[in-house]
């Protein structure tokens, strides 16, 4: 089962705020907890005290957290990649290799004794992890994790982004990417447009991203970037990834009528297997609603995204719902009841013949 987390920037907030963000976090189901040393400029000492105060807590709730660092980091704080007792005193349950070593080192440092997880950069788009794969690393110790990007048009195309995540996958290494809070206003650096993986996430809401994520079936824990995210973004985030479905976000038109609402957000759909280019049907709603009356009206032609129900024009269709694929001459058999939110729309790609999905309806 995938993991949700949060990120906390210590150096960059307050203990007090950290605790209540981790409380709340806590409160919605949230297991994963990063955070970056990469920062640090303090002597070791210092650096060990604040975190840990941090960790400790974190660990307290039963989450887990990966610190991020880098191998000029080691030599910072004069440790080596032999002996991770450091990250072992601070309660870390994995360090995140921002940058890595050569291979020989990841597969050795899988094999420590305190079982410290180590996770590896999967944006690189190299055979760094076939490299380490060579070198028979515990696997049970090794994760991959997307970086986050907070410049604006930084981040990951989509190609790229599933070229990476298949090359874990094969291996099955647990993945993770990063989504972007709109609420949070920091992350471990000065300057930041949000902290996401997918540069097209940038702008979407929480839920969106995370669903998007859940389609692509290649992730499997999602961590919020930046701090601190709105509890209702936490709320949506965890009702999305939790939820046994896709749900699709759908703008209803004035004229919709009360069996057509229960037609779309009444049931469960299931997406037909002998698909067509044109639409995607869900057929039951026509059985389940056969004796309902589904008189025309919004007979205008189709464009995709439209949300469709064949009218009582259409015979033994009546009732039927569908999702508009492409662009459809209408001949006034068919009422355009909604329209899939134009932020969503994307995600019409990523749902397969046979799978099943629920729609809500936004204002």
């Amino acid at each position: 089962m995938g993991k949700l987390g949060i990120s906390i920037y210590p150096e960059r907030s307050t203990f007090g705020k950290d605790k209540a963000y981790l409380d709340l976090a806590h409160k919605y189901g949230f297991k994963r907890v990063f955070t970056s040393l990469l920062q640090i400029t303090d002597d070791k000492e210092k650096v060990l005290a604040e975190f840990k105060k941090v960790v400790d807590y974190a660990n307290s709730l039963g989450m887990e957290v990966m610190v991020d660092i880098n191998p000029s980091l080691f030599e910072q704080l004069e440790i080596s990649y032999d002996d991770l007792s450091f990250f072992h005193e601070m309660g870390a349950y994995g360090v995140r290799l921002d940058i890595g070593f050569t291979g020989a080192e990841e597969a050795r440092m899988t094999r420590n004794p305190y079982n410290i997880k180590i996770e590896i950069n999967m944006s690189g788009g190299t055979k760094y992890v076939d490299n380490i794969m060579s070198y028979s690393p515990n696997t049970a110790n090794l994760l991959g994790s997307h970086n986050f990007y907070p410049h604006r048009y930084s981040g990951l195309g989509y190609d790229h982004f599933v070229t990476c995540s298949e090359q874990f996958r094969q291996y099955n290494l647990n993945t993770m990417a990063f989504v972007n809070s709109s609420a949070a206003t920091f992350g471990p650096w000065p300057t930041q447009d949000g902290l996401c993986s997918l540069e097209d996430h940038r702008e979407l809401e929480i839920a969106t991203q995370v669903k998007h994520l859940m389609l692509t079936g290649l992730i499997d824990d999602i961590l919020i970037g930046n701090a601190y995210a709105s509890e209702e973004e936490l709320k949506a985030m965890a009702e999305a990834f939790n939820s046994p479905y896709p749900t699709l976000k759908v703008v209803v038109e004035e004229e919709i009528t009360e069996n057509e609402r229960i037609c779309l957000f009444d049931n469960l759909h299931s997406y037909r297997g002998d698909r067509s280019e044109y639409m995607l049907r869900s057929t039951m709603t026509r059985v389940y609603y056969k004796d309902k009356e589904f008189p025309a009206h919004t007979t205008r032609d189709i464009v995709r995204g439209d949300v469709l129900i064949d009218n009582e024009n259409y015979g033994q269709y009546k009732g039927e719902t569908q999702i508009a694929l492409k662009e459809m001459k209408n001949d006034g058999r068919v009422n355009v009841v909604g329209q899939i939110s134009e932020d969503e729309l994307f995600l019409l790609d990523f749902l397969k013949p046979w799978s099943s999905f629920k729609l809500t309806e936004v204002k």
